[in-house]
């Protein structure tokens, strides 16, 4: 038997890769992991493809025991990682021997750290992904303790001090830039300014589906009645009834009825996001 065991599966583990985008008219979200740059950096540091799988964990970790040698490497929030009692290093391959225990700990601050396989997580994919979707429920189940994760061939050399050093820590403050439309014009003027000028907290309620807001202004209509639902993208700044902005993430549905103010284009921002902890400061401004 080869692979990895999982012992201690944390608040919520999911496998993660790029997503399955291009089936939205099917009705299925994109999914992928939410910080992509440091999912990115994971693969790199292994030598492994871009779209291979990885774990996401959120918040507390996870333990996992080799039942074969593998390397790994842990990047995203900053955490503690041990293997079998020891510290190790994170961002930077480490070898596991056969039987070894990775425990990789507490996001140090942050919300999500990633855990990839040279060879990558060979989970069964769903329709050309083996991300979990959350939403739709597509893909691997989240992870319970004694899951068996297999692993890939091993691919080239892992690559030893790459750029972890270039992708930037857990923000202190989230700084959303943000292209208005389709929808702006459900909302009057002044709400549009204080949404531009205003400061938002990330609200505990925020999930891969969606980074909720609280604390800031709420926005006012400028027109009454219902929208039909319309698709739904990456990075869309939908407006609830209660008015405060929620920022949809990989998870989001493909459609919604409430209107979207602006839209926050892929990159750094969003991958931000999925590090933003309950509380953090969130401003939009003009993309």
């Amino acid at each position: 038997m080869s692979g990895l065991l999982v012992l201690r599966p944390g608040a919520l583990t999911t496998v993660q890769d790029l997503g399955r985008p291009g089936y939205a008219h099917l009705g299925v979200p994109r999914s992928g992991a939410l910080d992509a740059g440091a999912h990115a950096l994971a693969n790199r540091l292994l030598g492994n493809p871009p779209d291979a799988a990885a774990l996401e964990t959120t918040l507390d970790g996870v333990r996992l025991r080799a039942l074969t040698p593998v390397t790994v490497a842990v990047t995203g929030a900053p955490c503690a990682v041990r293997i079998s009692g020891r510290p190790a290093a994170w961002g930077a391959p480490v070898r596991l021997p056969a039987g070894a225990e990775l425990d990789v700990g507490r996001a140090e601050p942050g919300v999500r750290s990633y855990v990839a396989v040279r060879g990558g997580f060979r989970v069964p994919p769903v329709l050309g992904s083996r991300s979990t979707d959350l939403l739709s429920g597509l893909g691997p189940a989240v992870l319970t303790s004694g899951t068996l994760l297999p692993v890939g061939t091993p691919g080239p050399d892992p690559i030893h001090g790459a750029d972890a050093l270039r992708v930037p820590g857990p923000p202190t403050e989230l700084v959303l830039p943000l292209s208005l439309g389709p929808r702006a014009d459900w909302f009057t003027a002044s709400s549009l300014r204080a949404l531009l000028t205003s400061t938002y907290r990330v609200s505990a309620a925020s999930n891969r589906i969606g980074l909720r807001t609280e604390a800031g202004p709420p926005l006012a209509r400028d027109r009454a009645g219902e929208l039909p639902s319309e698709g739904m993208v990456l990075g869309a700044v939908q407006v609830p009834p209660d008015g405060l902005p929620v920022l949809f993430l990989a998870d989001h549905p493909v459609t919604g009825g409430y209107p979207v103010v602006g839209v926050v284009p892929e990159g750094p921002p969003l991958n931000a996001a999925a590090q933003a902890r309950p509380g953090t400061r969130v401003r939009f401004v003009g993309a």
